[in-house]
């Protein structure tokens, strides 16, 4: 690798804020990065003649992200046949079971979801396509996972190194973790109760390509007050069914 350009590093720390922010001010941008003012001017105002920012309609002197961001998302997913395929069925997957269904893919210590489908139910599991979590605090993460080798998984999660917590049910241990990715394995699916989520439980199954290479996970997510051993089950095979069908539609020979 080349030496990082402290200035794209900086330029790509401001758009990164806008993952978790719909909109900022240029103070805003400096009280979270701690860059000079004036270099977040200079590369708020670049970033805007870009069409990567744009000013708010509503606050002129503040900014959200701009079409440039959508262009250069629609050409990766675009070329990304997982995302189109995960989709489509995810959307069937949901109409079976009418839970909110993920496909997401790893990167590094963390899932990024690519695909989506909403349960109908008023209460249902809040999330959004392009989130990203810890990949040990979900069924989709723990799933993937258990497909790395281990001097990919020791790298990435060393073990004199404890796990951060999303809720007081998340792994802590990296002993413990791999404990849970060797039942994961025997078994060929991954679950978590309230792990990520206090009031969520999943289940996930391996997506794999032509080359019987796990490239996604796809997880049925359910509230908690609809969650039983029974209920479980039944998504269980559901979710390895439609695991099953996406891989064969990138190829996978089953």
């Amino acid at each position: 690798m080349g030496r990082s350009v402290p200035a794209v590093t900086r330029a790509l720390d401001i758009l990164e804020l806008f993952t978790t922010a719909e909109e900022l001010s240029i103070p805003e941008i400096h009280a979270r990065l701690g860059l000079p003012r004036t270099s977040v001017h200079e590369l708020v105002g670049t970033l805007v003649a870009r069409s990567y920012l744009a000013p708010s309609p509503d606050h002129p002197h503040r900014y959200r992200l701009g079409v440039g961001v959508f262009q250069l998302g629609a050409a990766y997913a675009e070329r990304l046949d997982l995302a189109r395929e995960g989709q489509v069925v995810a959307a069937e997957v949901a109409a079976a079971c009418d839970e909110t269904v993920h496909v997401a893919v790893l990167d590094g210590r963390d899932v990024v979801y690519i695909a989506k489908v909403d349960s109908t139910h008023p209460v249902r599991m809040v999330s959004a396509v392009g989130r990203r979590l810890p990949a040990h605090c979900t069924a989709v993460g723990l799933m993937l996972l258990a497909s790395l080798d281990p001097e990919t998984l020791n790298a990435r999660f060393p073990l004199d190194q404890p796990l951060p917590a999303l809720t007081p049910r998340s792994l802590t241990s990296p002993v413990r973790l791999r404990e849970r990715l060797t039942r994961i394995r025997a078994k060929g699916l991954a679950e978590e109760y309230c792990e990520s989520n206090d009031a969520v439980a999943c289940v996930a199954a391996p997506v794999r390509d032509r080359g019987d290479r796990v490239v996604a996970a796809m997880s049925i997510s359910v509230p908690t007050v609809r969650w039983s051993p029974e209920r479980r089950d039944e998504l269980g095979r559901l979710v390895a069914d439609g695991a099953a069908r996406l891989s064969k539609r990138l190829g996978h020979p089953g």
